[in-house]
């Protein structure tokens, strides 16, 4: 059911949950909603009792990217609502030290797109797509589509995808490496849970870690990286997550040791 609200957000079990919540609009991106996007990552980015994070919309539809019967841009234009409205959801995502995953139903359309794909993990239903569906309508690519689309298709295949505006099925997705996991639809957020569940029992500085090096990997040369794969190995041996599993290690390993055969005691009876 709808909210008053244009987002709602849960946090359960060390999992939140944000869904776009303008069903009758498609979820489409008003600047009500982008605001509201903006601040619940920010919170539950800072929230100590969030390990992941899973994006999803109500209704039938993920995203259908930008709401064009908002009047376009405002004052500042495109471009400055581009940088100053979504940039900050993007980048929200981006700088926490949390998982993020996309759970899209239906279609992730545009900027809708651009967002699912932001984020670190997707999940995607069945009958679902992801829809560039910017060269449809006169536009480029934008919320950094076009950086993320190259990086994963390669130059020539996220040109055609983009400048046709061809839609992404879930299985080529999947096929594609663009999503990680396709379920049916009636199961949707379950499955976003549950894989939210497990990235949440794991140690939340190698997660973290993980996914900013991989990010960093983007971008950065060798070195760079494995500079920053040494800092965040430092952490990681710090933290009483690794001290416990060490732990554990030696004295499981200890255990083995005194219940191996001394070959002295002669064979078994």
């Amino acid at each position: 059911m709808s909210s008053s609200r244009p987002l709602t957000l849960t946090v359960d079990d060390a999992v939140a949950v944000l869904l776009l919540d303008r069903p009758a609009a498609l979820n489409a991106l008003n600047s009500e909603l982008r605001r509201e996007l903006r601040a619940a990552l920010e919170q539950v980015g800072a929230d100590d009792r969030v390990r992941a994070v899973i994006i999803g919309g109500n209704g039938p539809t993920f995203c259908a990217g930008a709401d064009l019967w908002e009047a376009g841009g405002g004052s500042g234009g495109v471009a400055a609502q581009l940088i100053e409205e979504y940039w900050p959801c993007f980048d929200a995502i981006a700088a926490m030290d949390k998982p993020v995953i996309a759970a899209v139903g239906g279609t992730a359309a545009g900027v809708g797109m651009s967002l699912a794909l932001h984020c670190d993990l997707l999940v995607m239903a069945e009958d679902a797509c992801l829809w560039p569906a910017f060269g449809a309508i006169g536009l480029v690519p934008d919320g950094g589509a076009s950086h993320l689309l190259v990086r994963q298709l390669g130059a020539r295949l996220a040109f055609q995808v983009m400048a046709e505006a061809q839609r992404i099925d879930a299985a080529r997705a999947l096929q594609l490496g663009l999503a990680n996991q396709v379920v049916p639809g009636a199961s949707l957020l379950d499955a976003a849970r549950e894989q939210a569940r497990r990235l949440a029992t794991l140690s939340p500085v190698a997660v973290g870690g993980t996914k900013q090096l991989v990010r960093l990997a983007m971008e950065a040369d060798f070195a760079a990286v494995f500079r920053s794969e040494a800092a965040w190995q430092e952490r990681c041996t710090s933290s009483g997550h690794f001290q416990e599993r060490l732990r554990e290690f030696q004295r499981k390993r200890a255990g083995n040791r005194g219940s191996a055969r001394n070959p002295e005691d002669g064979a078994a009876k």
